[in-house]
């Protein structure tokens, strides 16, 4: 009898998670911070703690991430499995890429390279295509940089080069703040 019971619990327990993973809207991982990195010689990158951290926080449970390379900077993002397809939806809210040529070449781009991983358990370590390091000019050193709704990964010497100056910085600020 407790066995049942036990086996019971655990199914209960299962489809409990599972269902409030489906329909949790509030599901927010966000990253913020900066940590530096290494890229070991199997092209793996270790995540730092403080970002594990986040998705815990933000209800990740899996731990499943997505990673692809950054479209406006040379840099890769990574996102929450669920951050990902619901930034995802919003773009396909408005395309027709079953008939709509230009909407499928768009979509198809946009999916190209998107690369889905699990920090091992040992060491929070990702395992990260070559081609995906390549393209953003990584090699050993990189910086994490926690921007909300996902992280980025650069190269350590092209992450302050390629950031906005302070002063074009501040004139962005001031040019959306008067958009208010």
């Amino acid at each position: 009898m407790e066995e049942s019971v036990r086996k019971w619990k655990i199914i209960l327990t299962f489809v409990s998670k599972r269902e409030s993973i489906k329909f949790n809207t509030g599901f927010m991982v966000r990253f913020f911070g900066k940590a530096n990195g290494k890229v070991d010689d199997k092209g793996r990158i270790v995540l730092p703690a403080i970002f594990r951290d986040a998705l815990v926080r933000g209800g990740a449970e899996e731990m499943t991430l997505i990673v692809k390379k950054n479209v406006q900077q040379r840099c890769l993002d990574i996102f929450a499995y669920e951050e990902w397809v619901r930034r995802s939806d919003l773009v396909l809210e408005g395309l027709d890429p079953e008939l709509n040529t230009e909407d499928a070449d768009f979509w198809t781009k946009y999916n190209d390279g998107v690369f889905t991983t699990t920090p091992d358990g040992k060491l929070g370590r990702l395992n990260i295509p070559s081609e995906l390091l390549e393209s953003a000019g990584i090699t050993k050193e990189v910086v994490f940089g926690g921007v909300g709704y996902k992280l980025q990964v650069w190269a350590a010497e092209a992450r302050e080069a390629d950031l906005l100056s302070d002063e074009k910085f501040k004139e962005t600020a001031a040019r959306l703040s008067s958009k208010k």
